[in-house]
């Protein structure tokens, strides 16, 4: 996340000197960078408390129900030449029917690979996955190739996914290779799960909404 780049930039009212922006990333992040450390605090401080108590029934966004708060705030922050940046990662815990384990955690078609959740280092970028995966992979890569006829059932329509994918596979490197990528792509997904706003036209629209109602100056 550290390397993904700004794909809207803005200044906020009362702190024209803090360089704002929307990260380019699968999680909704808001960074912030100045050369002064108390004006960066005290605007992430205004966004969280704009964040607590936001909602946009548009996008499924609710600030709580009742009484039951849902939003708050994973905060990054480095120095990156000679200046204090701040990525806030906004973050909202609700649960539904279809979802019961979070509306913005790592959905069931995902969860035979992360369904945890999601922590500080993930949201950087960093997949943390459980152990039973390093056997895991392998089982699936023996199944591509034909050299064995189960996998574990939570990864059965995977693997038969991604053998219909590769039908005519026999070299078994080449098949550890493809789940091994096919992992991290789903790992994508888990973050994309995680993300508030999506990565769509509606989402960054919506996004807009927040930061507009935190207060930005006209472009």
């Amino acid at each position: 996340m550290e390397l993904a780049p700004l794909q809207k930039t803005f200044l906020f009212a009362g702190f024209e000197q803090v360089k704002a922006g929307i990260v380019k990333w699968p999680m909704s992040v808001l960074r912030l960078t100045s050369d002064s450390k108390e004006d960066l605090i005290n605007l992430a401080d205004k966004i969280l408390q704009e964040w607590r108590q936001y909602s946009d029934s548009a996008v499924q966004i609710l600030a709580e129900t009742d009484g039951t708060p849902h939003h708050t705030i994973t905060p990054i922050a480095r120095k990156r030449d000679g200046q204090f940046e701040l990525d806030l990662v906004l973050r909202d815990n609700q649960t539904s029917l279809e979802h019961p384990d979070g509306t913005y955690h790592p959905h069931k078609d995902v969860q035979h690979i992360k369904k945890e959740n999601i922590g500080l280092i993930e949201v950087m970028g960093l997949a943390i996955l459980p152990p039973r995966l390093k056997e895991e992979v392998k089982q699936v890569s023996s199944y591509l190739v034909g050299e064995a006829d189960t996998v574990a059932n939570y990864h059965q329509e995977w693997a038969d996914q991604l053998r219909f994918q590769y039908p005519d596979l026999t070299d078994k490197e080449k098949a550890l290779e493809i789940v091994k990528d096919s992992v991290g792509a789903i790992f994508a997904r888990v973050l994309e799960d995680a993300g508030v706003y999506k990565q769509t036209e509606q989402g960054h629209a919506a996004f807009m909404r927040f930061v507009e109602q935190v207060g930005i100056l006209p472009d």
